[in-house]
């Protein structure tokens, strides 16, 4: 009986070893899911700080060409008797906003030309929905988008959650968008 009972010990061992792999490889792959899932979500959250502050943005960068030369005048330094280091920080953050404002403005372009060259009523709707609430000049609210379009206020958000989902794909390139094997 003893002889059975060893013979029987490594097979045992290798269903459970093969069955514990698999579970392993199952929950790697879910695991790996939830990680893209998490990076989709998050640039599509970013997507929407990115126009939530636009108008910010662009009022810092106005006139930033005129400050960028300010910040370089030797004379400025030596009124300002601050470090060099912090000069150049603000520099490239004047810089690095200007760049993000340029690169959001030619996506925003691309984005609507897209719409308008869909025929579909509804696209054309979610760049102008876009462009209300956070790029024009004129902030308008939820309501009063949903009152000049004729649609419910829910549909607003749905509006601008899939036009999000679109200009994620074009500021993000393909890491934006959702790969469907």
């Amino acid at each position: 009986m003893a002889k059975a009972k060893t013979k029987m010990e490594p097979k045992l061992l290798e269903e459970v070893a093969a069955i514990a792999a698999e579970k392993a490889l199952e929950y790697l792959e879910k695991e790996k899911e939830r990680q893209q899932k998490q990076k989709r979500d998050r640039r599509l959250r970013n997507t929407k700080l990115l126009l939530k502050h636009y108008r910010s943005f662009k009022l810092h960068c106005e006139d930033v060409k005129a400050e960028l030369e300010e910040l370089n005048d030797p004379e400025l330094l030596e009124d300002l008797d601050t470090d060099e280091f912090a000069i150049e920080s603000v520099k490239r953050s004047k810089e690095r906003t200007l760049a993000m404002v340029r690169f959001i403005d030619q996506m925003l372009l691309v984005y609507r030309i897209m719409c308008e060259q869909s025929g579909k009523p509804e696209e054309l709707r979610r760049y102008k929905t876009i462009h209300m609430m956070y790029i024009s000049d004129e902030k308008k609210t939820a309501e009063e988008i949903a009152e000049g379009h004729n649609i419910d206020r829910r549909t607003v958000y749905k509006d601008i959650n899939n036009a999000c989902k679109t200009l994620s794909a074009l500021i993000f390139g393909v890491d934006g968008i959702r790969m469907v094997e």
